[in-house]
């Protein structure tokens, strides 16, 4: 792609007025829910776009989930870390860029920005399920025993919310046994 035809296609994509050149070879996007940048290099021969995703001390818990997104899940573009920001990037060569492509990473980059840590949270989350279920089973307990154990721990006030109120933490139990269910016969007994 050249020049050109970047900035033709961030226009059909943002219209005139949000697709600002910022220098010669890139651009900025501002919209309100976020802030597109758009790089060429010097010889103008590749491409980079950036898009910040949130402060890096929001997803330092997180890392490991979101380098596993790196490998499983981003497609074409890719979490990175840089001046404390977490960002979605993608990098192209411009000779063999196509407008389709260009189109897809933007928009795979808005769907990484308007996701935040779901995805990776998530991830995060249903790991310690399995290996909850894993020494539940380890200890020979049933999915009828882990789920009474969970459910009297939040009776009890060790798990959930100081001020939870019953409904809330029955909301709550029904997402434990939904992912209990759901994974228990997927996990063994057996480290892995």
């Amino acid at each position: 792609m050249t020049p050109s035809e970047i900035a033709d296609t961030l226009k059909e994509l943002f219209g005139a007025a949000s697709a600002n050149p910022i220098a010669s070879g890139s651009w900025q996007i501002e919209t309100p829910n976020f802030r597109l940048l758009v790089m060429l290099s010097d010889d103008e021969s590749w491409l980079r776009i950036l898009l910040p995703i949130m402060p890096a001390s929001e997803a330092q818990p997180f890392l490991e989930q979101i380098l596993e997104a790196n490998f499983d899940e981003t497609q074409e573009v890719r979490y990175a870390l840089q001046q404390g920001v977490i960002w979605g990037v993608f990098q192209h060569n411009c000779n063999s860029l196509v407008q389709e492509d260009f189109r897809d990473a933007i928009a795979r980059l808005i769907f990484l920005h308007q996701s935040g840590l779901d995805n990776v949270f998530n991830r995060l989350i249903e790991r310690r399920i399995r290996e909850i279920i894993q020494t539940a089973k380890q200890q020979g307990q049933s999915l009828q025993a882990t789920m009474q154990n969970l459910e009297r721990l939040y009776a009890e006030g060790l798990m959930g919310e100081i001020n939870q109120t019953s409904q809330a933490r029955e909301e709550v139990l029904a997402a434990w046994r939904y992912q209990l269910e759901r994974l228990w016969n997927e996990v063994g007994s057996n480290p892995q």
